[in-house]
This record gives C-alpha cells, structure tokens and sequence, in this order.
C-alpha cells in the first residue's frame, strides 16, 4: 500500500528540536513553543484528510520533499543547502503521522529520504509505502 499527497504551503520556520525545557517542583519537563505548536496543528490539519483506511504495517519506505518558494538567488529546481536541517524538518511531521494512525510506529520507518529545494509552489510533499519485510 502507498500514501501519498501533496500540500501546497508556506512551509513552517519551526521544528522539533525547538522544544524548550523548564523544572517544575524539581522535575524537568518539555514543552513546545508557540511557533512549534502552530506548525503541529498545520501538520495535523493538513495530514488529517489524507489519514489511510488501515495502518501502514511492518517496514515502511518515508520521502518527503519540502519545497521552498524560489527566489532571485534560488531558481525553480535548485537544491536548498541552508538550514533547517533535515533530521530536523521530519521529526514533527512524523510525530504527526504517528499521531493520526497513519502507522503504528515511527519505528517502522525502515528507509527514509528527506529532500529540500526550490521551485514555484512551496510545500510538503509525502509518500509513504509499505515494503516487503
């Protein structure tokens, strides 16, 4: 089985690994910024539409490609080389994905390619397929 669609948005300037830390009454605890829980709820709301019949099960193939809108310096088709960087921009999405049942586990995402560039229509583009084990 495949998933697959795309988002056309403005890409979120948030991650993950933005989530900041406080200790109440002697213990530490996580929680996530304003910006983070923006980008949470965009995920959630877009990702909800496309959420499949059934899990995903056993090992799964994860690609994503996050297009940024082109520019003057960065033409359509261009890589983009600056940050965020990858590991960072997946997390939230998978978290999401997770969250929504898409799967059981982000565990299971065996094989995973995280592409970034430019071009005329930013947004996410998702596409998750079950493997052989």
């Amino acid at each position: 089985m495949i998933v697959q669609f795309f988002i056309p948005m403005k890409l979120p300037t948030a991650t993950h690994q933005e989530k900041k830390w406080t200790v109440r009454k002697g213990k530490p605890y996580s929680y996530e910024p304003p910006a983070v829980q923006d980008a949470r709820q965009k995920f959630t709301a877009y990702f909800s539409k496309f959420i499949p019949e059934r899990k995903l099960k056993g090992p799964l193939v994860l690609t994503t490609q996050w297009i940024y809108l082109t520019d003057k310096k960065h033409p359509p088709k261009t890589w983009k080389a600056t940050k965020p960087d990858t590991d960072n921009l997946v997390k939230l999405p998978k978290d999401v994905l997770t969250a929504l049942h898409f799967w059981g586990d982000d565990g299971q995402v065996a094989s995973e390619t995280i592409q970034k560039f430019y071009d005329t229509i930013p947004g996410l583009h998702v596409r998750i397929e079950e493997i052989e084990p």
